[in-house]
């Protein structure tokens, strides 16, 4: 499971790449979305703040749950307090730069990742080439008339 320190990973994904300086927080969301939809893993990202008042945007992003932190405390306290919470931090993966996290991640034996080397992942993920879909009909077989058809073909009786 990873917890993602989200304007951390923004910051990083902008410093990475130049055509990514429009990214919003929504767009990140979705990227992530696919990555882990593809790698079956699972994760929280934590922004600061209180977020868009709309937040619609954010419905439906398979694998992953977005968290604001609110306005009396940041992503890095949410972030620290989940770690220190999980009954079982060496499952987590959390993704930051920021030092405190990843110190904080160290003394409960989780992972910690830098968000540039997490995001390098993503994008290695994301353009690997994917094999062609599996057709429906692979899976429903063949039709009644379908296999009559074939029948006749091999000259098989029925």
């Amino acid at each position: 499971m990873f917890i993602i320190d989200g304007h951390n990973l923004l910051y990083a994904v902008c410093k990475i790449d130049e055509g990514a300086k429009a990214l919003s927080e929504t767009a990140l969301c979705r990227v992530l979305g696919t990555y882990l939809r593809l790698t079956g893993e699972k994760a929280e990202i934590v922004f600061d703040g209180t977020g868009p008042p709309d937040k619609s945007g954010f419905d439906g992003i398979s694998h992953l749950e977005v968290l604001f932190a609110g306005s009396g405390t940041d992503a890095d306290t949410t972030i620290e307090d989940k770690i220190k919470a999980s009954t079982a931090p060496k499952g987590l993966t959390i993704v930051s730069s920021d030092r405190r996290l990843q110190q904080a991640a160290h003394a409960r034996r989780a992972i910690a990742i830098k968000s540039d080397a997490f995001w390098v992942e993503v994008q290695k993920q994301l353009s690997r080439k994917r094999g062609p879909r599996e057709p429906s009909a692979k899976r429903q077989g063949l039709s009644q008339s379908e296999t009559e058809q074939w029948l006749k073909v091999f000259g098989i009786e029925q």
